[in-house]
């Protein structure tokens, strides 16, 4: 079966390729000029060059496929670089979708977010509308939500990696994020951390599943606040003396408000907005369906590409 995948070249969208070959699915991959080598594997994959804005691309990326996979997403935004959720997460959506329509392509599949909603952050507005439009779209969708994904980036951008560079590695506390004056809720909130190789085993085991076409999947493990995952990481980074410090959130946010559209700036308002409102969810449905019966946990012994990371540098 041929699938064609957009957004394969960043942390989440390798994994899927490679479990798709594994699986003997042919992927047909859209990249920008000079992004093949972020693919390993690249030579077992039919490349497109070009991007998610140019019609013929897309056209050319879904010929002759059976399945689209949409995987396209951003954390930050910097729309003076032309860098915007708008543009990635729902004009893409939008154009893959009509084009599929177009080919007469029935399934697709699209990479969404736990937490999204009509009204919250533009991370969040946006991916809610992409999910909307594909609903609408006659097509048979699948649509998966995961939590907080985790695993060896491979040189790419990953949050557990991110997260030791911006704060562990800093000769500062590191931050308990909190609302209101008083800290006694400071690192409290919660997420469901789910290793990228469950996401990309779910996502192609979706691919030939009739249950999973017309359905939303919540992806994740099990709950961790704040503050034991920062714990998990520090150890794994060779960072288990550092100190943590509560950290009201609107200081932070002011900060934010004036720094983060430089991506030198750690974090930004939408990011804090939601890492307050926690990230947490149930995968039972969606484990039972594709088969995954061990999930990877996040622990010491996943974590350990952390410490590897340190060791060669």
């Amino acid at each position: 079966m041929k699938v064609s995948v957009f957004g394969g070249s960043g942390f989440v969208g390798e994994y899927i390729i490679e479990e798709l070959l594994n699986n003997n699915f042919i992927p047909y991959v859209l990249l920008r000029y000079g992004s093949k080598n972020k693919i390993k594997r690249y030579r077992e994959c039919k490349i497109i060059t070009g991007s998610i804005d140019n019609d013929t691309a897309i056209e050319q990326t879904m010929m002759n496929a059976e399945v689209v996979i949409y995987n396209i997403g951003i954390i930050r935004e910097f729309k003076s670089k032309g860098i915007s959720f708008e543009k990635l997460h729902f004009n893409g959506l939008k154009r893959c979708v009509e084009q599929a329509k177009k080919l007469n392509i029935k399934r697709f599949i699209l990479m969404s977010a736990n937490g999204v909603k009509k009204n919250g952050t533009d991370y969040q507005m946006t991916k809610y509308k992409a999910e909307e439009y594909l609903k609408k779209s006659g097509l048979n969708w699948t649509i998966f939500q995961p939590s907080l994904i985790f695993g060896d980036s491979r040189g790419k951008q990953e949050f557990c990696k991110q997260l030791k560079i911006d704060m562990l590695s800093l000769p500062f506390p590191v931050p308990l994020f909190h609302n209101g004056i008083l800290p006694f809720n400071a690192g409290m909130f919660k997420m469901s951390p789910i290793h990228v190789s469950d996401v990309a085993k779910s996502f192609v085991k979706s691919l030939e599943e009739e249950l999973s076409i017309g359905k939303t999947f919540s992806l994740g493990g099990r709950n961790l606040t704040w503050k034991e995952l920062i714990k998990f990481i520090a150890i794994a980074s060779g960072k288990e003396d550092k100190m943590y410090i509560p950290a009201p959130i609107i200081p932070i946010k002011i900060l934010a408000s004036i720094f983060d559209r430089f991506d030198w700036f750690p974090i930004s308002r939408d990011q804090l907005t939601m890492l307050l409102e926690g990230n947490t969810c149930n995968s039972i449905e969606a484990f039972k369906l594709f088969g995954i019966s061990d999930p990877i946990e996040f622990n010491l012994e996943s974590l350990k590409y952390l410490s590897d990371e340190t060791a060669k540098q």
